[in-house]
């Protein structure tokens, strides 16, 4: 039986950036699993649309499709507009929704590895606050989840983590980015929890402004190559419930 086709629903932008980072994903992830075929879909913005690539996929005759939400924190795409879209597919399709990305120890470690790029070492930690910088929702669910990511790997041994938010929600990255210096701190490094530059990681870099360390999105890791295969994994599993068919 042939696997399930993996379709990455990423949300789109205006910013030729995010289309290109997720291209770049998605060429990771076929590459780590040539087996699978792995399609991409946008919401908004860019093409293909997530509609227009399931309608082709029925016409070539697939029958199982995975749809993997290219998003870190259950908010209301992966709720609402996701499924919604999903349930507009053709009929012949059998379409599982797979979970969102986050919150996964492999991200983290994700986080982790950009702030060496961008300059800090392993023994910077205990004297280094971070502030973890997400684009913010109005979901309690995902401000939650952002919130407890940071409480976890404060605990991995950095001076302090703070969460912070580009919209929606609060504290602002330069707020927390002046609490972490306001702790004693003795270095301030900004981590963006996103997956992709846009408008919303413009404006985490410029809250960092003040800030010592501003690493980069998390964008085609190797890392966030490897959550897609998990989710994709357990997903195609039977036990799931699928949406049609």
């Amino acid at each position: 039986m042939p696997r399930p086709v993996l379709l990455v629903i990423a949300h789109g932008s205006r910013d030729p950036r995010h289309a290109a980072t997720v291209h770049a994903l998605v060429r990771r992830v076929r590459a780590l699993r040539p087996g699978v075929r792995v399609e991409t879909g946008f919401l908004d913005f860019n093409i293909p649309s997530v509609s227009g690539v399931l309608e082709s996929l029925a016409a070539e005759g697939v029958r199982d499709v995975v749809a993997l939400p290219l998003l870190l924190t259950r908010a209301f795409h992966a709720k609402s507009d996701i499924p919604a879209v999903l349930n507009e597919a053709p009929a012949r399709l059998r379409i599982r929704q797979a979970e969102v990305l986050g919150p996964s120890p492999l991200l983290t470690a994700a986080l982790e590895r950009r702030l060496y790029e961008a300059g800090l070492s392993p023994a910077d930690k205990s004297s280094t606050g971070v502030v973890l910088a997400s684009a913010g929702s109005t979901d309690p669910e995902a401000i939650a989840v952002i919130a407890e990511i940071a409480r976890e790997w404060r605990r991995t041994g950095w001076c302090a983590v703070r969460p912070a938010f580009a919209s929606a929600s609060l504290p602002r990255t330069e707020d927390a980015v002046r609490e972490l210096r306001a702790l004693g701190c003795e270095r301030v490094a900004v981590a963006p929890y996103v997956l992709a530059p846009g408008f919303l990681p413009d404006r985490i870099a410029r809250g960092a402004a003040e800030a010592d360390i501003l690493s980069d999105v998390l964008g085609a890791s190797p890392e966030v190559a490897q959550v897609l295969l998990q989710r994709y994994d357990a997903a195609r599993t039977p036990a799931l419930t699928a949406i049609g068919a």
